[in-house]
């Protein structure tokens, strides 16, 4: 089934989904909203140009465990050569405008994060509700990822990386932090082979729901 949340607040359970993971259409984007539906494992991705909201919620949780993040010899090798450092909640902004516009993103038609997606991030950062990893080479901001903290989880958005494997070292960090911290998942949305090399695997939904429960218990700094 394939929900119409054109007339409701509320979002139906997402156990009586489509089995691809495609939930529902229409609705609207706020902050009160994505507030409601990352925790529940539901999360808007669709082309802002061209199409009606499309809200999805995959069944299978594709996550990374923070204690078993894979880092590889390549990646140790950089993180030893201190050419690049990372920071966490310094420049939400410029991670979302990263993740929204390299490469000419922002002008391809299927792209997803638009103004007001961007608009409602902020607004969700300012709520303490979104956090980021920001990669630097010295002074300079070369990629990072972003997402809603929750419970005791960090559901992922987006990425991005202007230099070699900078995503890579964002998301390593992030995992560091939050094993450090109590954090139990980082939730990736869905798969690719770049999060799978690093130890990515599947959870159940009712798993996933174990963690997401309540406000972040993961300090931010």
């Amino acid at each position: 089934m394939i929900f119409d949340l054109t007339h409701t607040e509320e979002f139906p359970d997402p156990r009586y989904g489509n089995k691809s993971g495609f939930y529902a259409v229409g609705g609207e984007i706020s902050p009160e909203r994505l507030a409601k539906a990352y925790p529940l494992g539901i999360f808007p991705y669709y082309a802002y140009k061209t199409e009606r909201i499309c809200w999805w919620a995959p069944q299978e949780r594709f996550v990374i465990r923070p204690s078993e993040i894979h880092v590889s010899h390549s990646m140790r090798n950089l993180i030893n050569r201190k050419t690049l450092h990372c920071t966490i909640g310094e420049d939400f902004a410029g991670v979302l405008a990263g993740c929204a516009c390299i490469d000419g993103r922002i002008d391809e038609d299927n792209a997803w994060l638009g103004p007001e997606l961007i608009d409602t991030w902020m607004q969700l950062h300012d709520m303490g509700l979104a956090q980021s990893v920001e990669v630097w080479e010295k002074d300079e901001l070369v990629g990072g990822l972003y997402g809603f903290v929750c419970g005791t989880a960090f559901i992922g958005d987006s990425m991005f990386s202007c230099v070699p494997s900078a995503s890579k070292l964002a998301m390593i960090h992030l995992a560091r932090h939050m094993e450090k911290e109590g954090g139990t998942i980082i939730d990736c949305q869905l798969e690719t082979s770049h999060l799978k090399s690093m130890g990515a695997g599947y959870i159940t939904y009712e798993e996933f729901l174990g963690h997401t429960k309540g406000p972040s218990s993961i300090e931010w700094k």
